[in-house]
């Protein structure tokens, strides 16, 4: 058979389930999931193979009007994103179709004359005849070349959307191994599974004041792996917050993260966890770098 290879965007505004696709596409866990928006904030690849069809998916940030300039950041990461895709696929949320964000990006597209596949996601969640409703309505936008109808969480739809994206890959050589799931190095790839369980178990804003860095990592003779992270807060008083009474959230933070870890590489994993305070680090270059986002966007 003929080999083929391309690139799915997924784009969306923030809490569509853009990851929880990806995750479900690729089979394995390559985005960190979470029921808070914006937890993505980087461009992550996941790798998909349908026989001898390499579909590379690239999950983005949600896009939304940004106000500082981390937002800016993750905006930017989403639209470069969609840079050489041979389909882009603008997830919405089957029950919050009309946001704002989402009408952002249609006319974001319709300007630069591109084309779209829409996917409605969660759509185990509304009635069909509601969902007709909108679906119409957004149709007449001129941009979509299909739709389709699917629920990520249950995996319904999924078939035919896999089905549909391998027929619309281009003949090409495969850019990576079949066995790799994701471009993401290891070492960012943990410091993302830490900062999943960072948004589960702590509340309000502090989730999107801090962001946590790979410092160490070191690689057993008996294939253990020693993995030690910086999460920066912005204030002393988050510090206290993450670290619990008397340790106790950092602790289930940290075994947390652990256990998927120890799945996602297959091997015991030592973990180890410090808070650091650092102000500004949203406005640290060095920060930004660090989880693969442009400072200057």
């Amino acid at each position: 058979m003929t080999k083929k290879c391309g690139t799915v965007a997924l784009i969306g505004a923030p809490n569509a389930g853009k990851s929880t696709l990806t995750n479900l596409l690729v089979g394995a866990k390559v985005s960190i999931v979470t029921h808070k928006v914006q937890t993505t904030r980087t461009r992550i690849m996941g790798i998909m193979m349908e026989g001898d069809t390499q579909i590379v998916l690239v999950d983005t940030p949600g896009i939304f009007k940004p106000k500082k300039r981390l937002d800016r950041a993750m905006v930017s990461a989403a639209w470069s994103g969609t840079d050489g895709a041979d389909v882009i696929c603008l997830l919405v949320d089957a029950m919050t179709p009309d946001k704002k964000d989402t009408q952002i990006i249609i006319d974001a597209l319709k300007k630069e004359g591109r084309k779209a596949v829409l996917v409605f996601n969660k759509v185990d969640l509304i009635l069909r005849e509601k969902l007709l409703e909108i679906s119409a309505k957004l149709w007449e936008e001129g941009i979509f070349t299909d739709v389709f109808m699917i629920s990520s969480l249950k995996g319904s739809g999924i078939e035919g959307f896999k089905d549909f994206l391998t027929e619309k890959m281009p003949e090409a050589d495969h850019v990576f191994e079949s066995d790799n799931i994701s471009d993401m190095p290891n070492r960012l790839l943990a410091a993302e599974v830490t900062r999943e369980k960072l948004f589960l178990n702590v509340h309000e804003e502090l989730p999107y004041a801090l962001t946590v860095e790979t410092e160490l990592w070191e690689d057993f003779k008996n294939g253990d792996i020693k993995i030690s992270q910086i999460i920066y807060v912005e204030r002393e008083s988050q510090r206290a917050i993450i670290l619990g009474d008397k340790g106790e959230r950092i602790k289930r933070i940290g075994r947390d993260s652990r256990i998927d870890l120890g799945v996602i590489f297959d091997t015991k994993v030592h973990l180890f966890l410090h808070i650091k305070v650092k102000e500004n680090w949203q406005n640290d270059a060095e920060r930004y770098i660090s989880i693969g986002l442009n400072f200057s966007s």
